[in-house]
C-alpha cells in the first residue's frame, strides 16, 4: 500500500535539457448518431462535424428467432453533412446500432 501513496513525480522533456518527442496528431473523426426505434421501424441520423469523411453503415438485430437481422449498406458521411439511414425488422427490434470506420 506504501506505493500507493507516493506522489506521482513527471518530468517535462523541454526540463532535463533532452529534445521534445515527436508529438502525434490527435486525428478527430466519426460521425455523432442518434438512433430512435418506433415499433418495428428504425431510423438514424448521423452529423459528422470533422473534416474527414465517416463511413457509417446501421445494423439491427430483430427480436423473433424467425426474424432475419439487418445489416445496411455502408454510407459515406462527408464533412458537414447529415445521412438518414432506416430498416425494419417485421415484428419487434430487439437491438440498433450505428458502426463507423475511416475512410
Amino acid at each position: 500500500m506504501a506505493g500507493l501513496a507516493a506522489p506521482a513525480v513527471a518530468e517535462r522533456a523541454a526540463d532535463s535539457g533532452q529534445e521534445p518527442a515527436e508529438k502525434t496528431a490527435l486525428v478527430l473523426s466519426g460521425s455523432t448518431c442518434r438512433t430512435a426505434v418506433e415499433g418495428s421501424r428504425v431510423v438514424a441520423y448521423c452529423h459528422n462535424p470533422y473534416p474527414e469523411s465517416d463511413l457509417v453503415r446501421l445494423h439491427i438485430e430483430c427480436e423473433r428467432w424467425w426474424d432475419l437481422d439487418a445489416d445496411g449498406t455502408p454510407v459515406e458521411v462527408g464533412p458537414a453533412q447529415t445521412v438518414r439511414l432506416t430498416d425494419r425488422c417485421w415484428k419487434e427490434v430487439r437491438a440498433a446500432w450505428v458502426s463507423h470506420h475511416r475512410m
